[in-house]
């Protein structure tokens, strides 16, 4: 058998005690953040039950700003928050951006490109990006995005943008995770309201047409009024609050100033009527909902005395010997034979 002399082995790290992980958040300390990140992330079961008795002992903030960001494949995202992230830290405060990418379907790898998009930002004390796959999650999220915000603001990050894959409609799911939810365009998606999807126009709080330059200026001002126009047949959920929409490039450094007084007016209107709070509150209990069905799922799947009958389920479908319908009837037999209702 021959090897590659050139291969290195890496050495399984041990895990630290609990105040080494509490003890660096409270210090910002980056590399500790990415730590327990990675914790909670982890698939193995040590790992992960780590992660989450760090979660358990660190207070929840409401002082933090939770931006969800979504937009088409090349609409500028990085960009934009590139220099958007820069005028943040200039007015004091401190930037996590969790961006998201998308997982290959075969072999659930990701480029993770994100974080060297970012020049500038990435040069920052006061800025930590984190580049995570989204794997087989919906959603334009990773599975444990909602944890990766908890532990960001743990360490001091006041202002947490959650970057999505931007690749369709699953991108609302980001709006149950953020405090106001901003939508990146293209000059010219005005053109055809039908080809932007309405559910994402419904969710979105401020509305961005990026790449708003040179020749683009008079098409994205021309998709400013048609979108004004789609809007306002729509009711947004918070009460008094038209969706703004603004024009501008992240690339020339041109409309971010007025982008970001939008996002400062949505946060203290919803503040003012009371629906930062409640937005909130209704969050956690949808968390708690997914956790509670993950686990409770987790548990069927393991099972020892069911999964195995459901492997053989899946063999005799894989090999034609049963039909899609005959293997969700027996699955469903088998889980109800089990008092499983």
């Amino acid at each position: 058998m021959s090897f590659n002399p050139r291969i290195q082995t890496v050495k399984k790290h041990k895990l630290k005690p609990l105040e080494y992980y509490l003890d660096g958040l409270a210090a910002s300390n980056r590399y500790v953040l990415s730590e327990c990140i990675t914790l909670i992330e982890s698939n193995r079961p040590e790992k992960k039950n780590l992660g989450y008795e760090i979660l358990a002992n660190i207070t929840p903030t409401h002082t933090s700003i939770r931006v969800g960001l979504t937009g088409s494949p090349g609409v500028g995202k990085s960009t934009l928050l590139d220099n958007m992230g820069l005028k943040l830290i200039r007015k004091g405060h401190k930037v996590a951006i969790l961006a998201v990418d998308p997982s290959s379907g075969s072999s659930r790898g990701s480029i993770l490109g994100d974080k060297t998009r970012m020049e500038s930002l990435v040069k920052e004390d006061h800025a930590y990006i984190r580049p995570t796959a989204s794997g087989t999650y919906l959603g334009g999220t990773a599975a444990n995005t909602r944890e990766a915000i908890m532990l960001t603001e743990a360490a001091g990050y006041d202002f947490i943008i959650i970057e999505t894959v931007g690749v369709g409609q699953s991108e609302t799911h980001v709006s149950s995770l953020v405090d106001v939810f901003l939508l990146l365009i293209l000059p010219g998606a005005g053109d055809d309201i039908q080809g932007i999807k309405r559910g994402i126009m419904e969710l979105a709080d401020i509305i961005f047409i990026n790449k708003a330059d040179g020749e683009r200026v008079e098409l994205a001002n021309l998709s400013k009024k048609q979108l004004k126009s789609a809007i306002s047949l729509m009711q947004h959920k918070m009460e008094g609050w038209k969706p703004h929409i603004l024009t501008g490039s992240g690339l020339n450094d041109s409309g971010i100033d007025h982008l970001l007084t939008s996002l400062f007016d949505f946060i203290n209107h919803s503040k003012d009527v009371g629906y930062f709070d409640y937005n909130r509150n209704e969050q956690d209990l949808q968390w708690f909902e997914d956790q509670y069905r993950n686990m409770v799922l987790h548990e069927i799947m393991t099972k020892t005395d069911i999964y195995p009958e459901v492997l053989t389920i899946k063999e005799k479908l894989q090999s034609g010997e049963i039909n899609p319908i005959d293997a969700i009837v027996n699955t469903r037999n088998l889980i109800l034979s089990k008092g499983i209702k």
